[in-house]
């Protein structure tokens, strides 16, 4: 028998989603004679224990007996059960610095970390996340932003939503004026924020169009790689390869900024990546931007006026355009920035039962019978030891 343990968020602040609901348990249960699902009692998750006890799942205190442990955010270190399977985002795979504890306490505990962020198809692409809820919730934040910056419309915040459904009908009636927005990239959370463009009748042009013609309604134009970046030499720009040597590419988007709006980026990024803009942009007198909506959120990175994490209860900065220093949001000579990590937070339960079925319908039956590729190709530590595919976290990974 496989037990499967729902641990508590631990986290500050804590996370109110969940790797499976109720539903999910239930079913799993019922299809999965060999698997047993246990449920850390929690105050704070989107789904009550009373939820998961009429599922007839079993809510308890010690998950002990269980074999795979399922959480959401990092695993704060004194809540780490030693020679456990770990299922989590930790984020240390860009070697993360604040995360380097962590690491150094999964590896002391002998665990078996595999890292949801790290689970893909054979082309690279992300197997489950919460991206398109980000999307969903980023995206809303920036144009609520904009509306409050220049008084054109009113936005309520989705949190006080019960659900996706009913953030729908919030926007009947809804009339933005004839703004630009660029959107950027092309995966969950780019397609999360499509959804929101379409929902609120933001018309779709294209890059030679946005960037020539003005309009009378709101527009978006949707750049991904090809849009976005250039090799060095030729000015080609091969998927593929820009994401082996992504230091041979420049990124193009200036020639956007003096158009744009709203930014509403969705992009992925590492450090060897170039940045949409730099810092000193800001100054630019073409640059137009008002609100940028990063939803991706790298402190410093593909949008260099990151400075940090906002949070859901106050999800907006600025940052003076003269100083880079951040601000109260909203003041003239400043740029608003959206920059908060936990974004389907807002709507949790709606991001977990869609995080779920990725996570049955793609991962469980491989987790289940141990071994599959896709599996190890995600995990980062085995028995607490790093596997071949992360050797290049050894520096990381040792005090």
């Amino acid at each position: 028998m496989l037990v499967i343990g729902l641990i508590r968020e631990g986290k500050i602040p804590a996370d109110n989603r969940v790797a499976l609901t109720p539903g999910q348990c239930k079913w799993m249960q019922k299809h999965l004679p060999n698997c047993k699902i246990q449920v850390q009692s929690s105050p704070n998750r989107c789904f009550s224990d009373q939820e998961y006890i009429d599922a007839g799942i079993e809510v308890t205190e010690d998950l002990s007996d269980c074999s795979i442990l399922l959480g959401i955010k990092e695993v704060p270190v004194d809540m780490l059960l030693p020679d456990k399977t770990y299922l989590f985002f930790s984020h240390t795979k860009k070697k993360q610095p604040y995360n380097r504890g962590l690491m150094h306490a999964m590896i002391d505990k002998k665990i078996t970390l595999i890292d949801y962020e790290c689970l893909e198809h054979e082309d690279g692409q992300r197997i489950i996340g919460f991206g398109f809820f980000a999307g969903i919730v980023g995206a809303h934040n920036g144009i609520m932003c904009y509306g409050n910056r220049t008084g054109a419309y009113h936005l309520n915040r989705v949190v006080e939503v019960k659900d996706y459904r009913q953030l729908i009908h919030t926007y009947f009636g809804l009339k933005l004026p004839n703004i630009k927005i660029a959107v950027t990239g092309s995966g969950r959370v780019a397609h999360g924020i499509l959804e929101i463009m379409n929902l609120m009748d933001v018309q779709e042009v294209e890059p030679d169009e946005y960037m020539d013609r003005s309009f009378s309604y709101p527009v978006y134009v949707h750049l991904k790689g090809a849009n976005l970046y250039r090799h060095t030499i030729n000015g080609t720009y091969q998927r593929d390869h820009f994401h082996a040597h992504p230091d041979e590419y420049n990124c193009v988007f200036r020639q956007y900024y003096a158009h744009t709006d709203i930014l509403m980026n969705g992009i992925y990024w590492d450090h060897q990546i170039p940045r949409l803009f730099e810092m000193k942009d800001l100054q630019d007198l073409a640059f137009r931007i008002q609100t940028i909506a990063d939803i991706t959120d790298d402190k410093g990175g593909s949008v260099p006026c990151n400075l940090g994490d906002a949070t859901i209860d106050d999800p907006v900065y600025g940052v003076d355009k003269n100083s880079f220093t951040k601000t109260a949001p909203y003041l003239p000579g400043g740029v608003d920035v959206m920059a908060v990590g936990n974004l389907p937070n807002e709507l949790p339960r709606d991001a977990s039962k869609y995080f779920g079925e990725q996570l049955i319908k793609y991962v469980l039956e491989d987790l289940l019978k141990g071994g599959a590729e896709t599996i190890q190709r995600a995990t980062i530590l085995q028995n607490g030891q790093l596997t071949s595919h992360f050797t290049y976290l050894s520096d990381y990974a040792t005090r």
